[in-house]
Formats: structure tokens, C-alpha cells, sequence
């Protein structure tokens, strides 16, 4: 295995596992989604804010890890490089959801106070917490993707033939 692969995997695996970890949290706490608007709506600015400033980092560094790990991860077999394709694409999917279901959402709220927000507020939440869901399943998928591939991959010989040819496997 290369050397830059063995440091583009478990980078983009801890990037993609803090972000997966991080919306999962919040399906974890389902208290939050049931808080009157005057609480709610300041928490999810105040969640706005935080999450605004620590995702792009986290996705686009994942994503661009991802592109190095899946082109390196070429000669690593089948079921690794096909890993890293559906940890790649399953990024993308959580970004472009992001980018066009979640963030408009988020920018609208932002326009609320807590003592004023529109008649449907709650229906605009539900819908958030719905994408939202779909997203951490997405960011979890492809946690768990990466997590397999390192599994799979992690003594160099992810190809049966290759693997039959060697002679560390196997040995104790």
C-alpha cells in the first residue's frame, strides 16, 4: 500500500466520521426537535452558526481526500476501490443535499426571532429534520464504507490472488 494512500484513508475517514458523528448527534437527541418556536429558534441559529463554520471544512477536505484515497485505492482491488467510489459519492450526495434542501432552510430561519417566525415554522422544521436524517444516513454510510475498506485492506492484500500468492497470509 502507498504511503499516501495509508494517510489519505484514515484522514478522510476522520473527517467523514466527525461530520457523521456530528449530525448524528442531533438525531440521537430528539428532545430538540420537539422545543416550543421562542427556544427552538434561537437554538437553531445558534446550531446555524457553529455548523456553518465547521462543515465545508470537514466535507470539501473529506471530498478531496476521497478523490486521492478512490484513485489510489485502484490497484487495491475491487471491493476496496468500490468502497472508496461509494464513500466518494455518498459525500457528494450529503453536500449537494446540504448545498440545495438544507441550507435554504437554515437561511430562512435565520430571518426568525424567537418571539416572530411564520405561522408554518413548524412544518419548515419538520422538513428539516426529514433532510436532515437522510443526510446523517448518508454521512454514516459512508463512515461505514471507509471503516470497511480499512478493514479489508488493512494487511495490503485486498485481491484473492494476490492474497493466495503471499505468504504472510495465513501465517500466524
Amino acid at each position: 500500500m502507498s504511503l499516501l494512500l495509508m494517510l489519505t484513508r484514515p484522514a478522510a475517514t476522520a473527517l467523514v466520521g466527525l461530520f457523521a458523528g456530528g449530525t448524528l448527534f442531533l438525531v440521537l437527541a430528539p428532545s430538540l426537535s420537539r422545543l416550543p418556536a421562542a427556544a427552538y429558534v434561537p437554538y437553531w441559529q445558534a446550531l446555524n452558526r457553529d455548523y456553518g463554520r465547521a462543515m465545508p471544512p470537514l466535507l470539501l477536505g473529506a471530498l478531496v481526500l476521497l478523490l486521492v484515497t478512490s484513485a489510489l485505492s485502484y490497484r487495491r482491488g475491487a471491493l476496496v476501490l468500490g468502497l472508496g467510489v461509494a464513500a466518494t459519492v455518498l459525500v457528494v450526495a450529503v453536500i449537494v443535499l446540504t448545498v440545495t434542501q438544507l441550507e435554504p432552510l437554515n437561511r430562512l430561519a435565520d430571518t426568525w426571532t424567537a418571539d416572530r417566525q411564520p405561522a408554518d415554522w413548524a412544518d419548515i422544521r419538520r422538513q428539516w429534520w426529514s433532510l436532515h436524517i437522510v443526510r446523517t444516513v448518508l454521512a454514516v454510510m459512508a463512515f461505514a464504507a471507509l471503516l470497511v475498506a480499512s478493514s479489508v485492506d488493512r494487511d495490503g492484500t485486498t485481491d484473492p490472488a494476490r492474497a493466495a500468492a503471499s505468504p504472510q497470509i495465513g501465517r500466524a
